[in-house]
């Protein structure tokens, strides 16, 4: 029994060594059989050094130099609106009427009370003169010149308050007509003829400038140097640097920067920068969005075409050549794009040479031909 149990362990051990000599042969044949993938066909260029010229852009928003609420400083009923809506309206001109019966009762009864207290005035300036000359010759006592002296001198204080009254009820009759703080667009009315209105509370419209506007925008703190240096430079209004545009349409006169807020929002790492534009036109409007175009010129860019980047996650990549015609990777910061190309900001320098064609079949140590294969030869 164990003779035979010896006999089929061996035949076992056989059959397995067979098998994998048989697998072997079949793995080196396929081995020998598979073909090395031939070059990749590949176009190269040396990279582009130029001075480019090129628009930064940046989300804006149309905002007013100046904008007022007015207010009424005295309560009442309106009683005129002289003005219509949306109109442009010039410093010093009429907007509203306010009711002023009651005001001018008032001042009418101040002034009244001022006569009759300058009256008193009078006759306590002269009781004061005679007891003073009565004095001399000792017909009367102290205590009465004193008290003539006392009571003049109430008459002049009761005098001066009612002069400074006169001129608070005079001011009131004054605030009854509102009207414009500077030149400017003014808004739709919140107040019509006829309504209550109370002083310090009611809106009664909206003036904001509107011979030049603010374009507020942010940029990066990171480009702070750079457009504090504007400011520096006093970029005018001919200047094409700053330009605004709505879509595809582009504003058709130039901005000034004028500054840069106080300091940078800590929740974005953002400043707002400040521009303003002429607006002979009253094309702009405040709340109007646009985009800022910042003219930049870049000395000596290097640039390549866009078609040579690849992106693996986030980044992005150039195809170099190297030694024994191998494709090497090389990573790359890239700038603003120019139609078809685009500019490098690192990673390339003057003097290199980048793959443009055929990138979409290489990998890292791919081998490359810049030779189209020769057609085989016809039998």
């Amino acid at each position: 029994m164990n003779r035979i149990n010896m006999f089929f362990n061996k035949s076992t051990q056989l059959s397995l060594i067979a098998t994998a000599f048989l697998l072997s042969s079949c793995g080196d044949k396929k081995a020998q059989q598979m073909p090395t993938p031939p070059p990749v066909l590949v176009s190269i260029a040396p990279v582009e050094v130029t001075d480019a010229a090129y628009h930064d852009e940046y989300p804006a928003t149309v905002t007013a130099l100046d904008v007022v609420e007015l207010r009424p400083q005295v309560s009442g009923f309106i009683t005129g609106v002289h003005f219509s809506d949306g109109s442009r309206v010039r410093k010093g001109q009429l907007l509203y009427s306010i009711d002023t019966q009651l005001y001018e009762a008032n001042y009418d009864q101040a002034v009244a009370n001022l006569s009759v207290q300058e009256a008193n005035l009078v006759k306590a300036q002269k009781d004061a003169n005679r007891y003073h000359e009565l004095a001399k010759n000792d017909a009367v006592a102290k205590q009465m010149v004193d008290n003539a002296d006392a009571a003049l001198e109430v008459a002049k204080k009761q005098v001066e308050a009612l002069k400074a009254n006169i001129k608070g009820v005079q001011t009131n009759v004054r605030y009854t007509k509102v009207y414009a703080p500077f030149d400017g667009t003014i808004g739709i009315s919140l107040v019509k003829k006829g309504t209550a209105v109370t002083a310090g509370q009611t809106i009664l419209n909206t003036v904001s400038t509107d011979n030049q506007l603010a374009v507020d925008f942010n940029v990066d703190q990171k480009d702070i140097y750079y457009f504090a240096n504007l400011i520096q430079k006093g970029k005018t209004a001919n200047d094409s640097t700053f330009t605004l545009a709505f879509g595809n349409d582009v504003y058709p006169y130039n901005g000034k920067i004028i500054l840069m807020d106080r300091a940078v929002d800590p929740q974005t790492g953002t400043i707002k920068t400040r521009l303003t534009f002429p607006n002979p036109k009253n094309l702009l409007r405040s709340g109007m969005t646009g985009t800022v175009r910042v003219l930049t010129t870049s000395k000596k860019a290097v640039v390549i075409p866009y078609k040579a980047i690849t992106e693996q996650l986030g980044e992005f990549f150039v195809y170099t050549p190297g030694d024994s015609s191998k494709a090497t990777q090389k990573r790359v910061q890239l700038g603003k794009a120019l139609g078809t190309k685009i500019i490098v900001k690192e990673g390339l320098q003057e003097g290199d040479k980048i793959i443009v064609e055929g990138i979409q079949n290489l990998r890292e140590g791919s081998v490359f031909t810049t030779e189209v294969p020769a057609a085989p030869a016809k039998k």
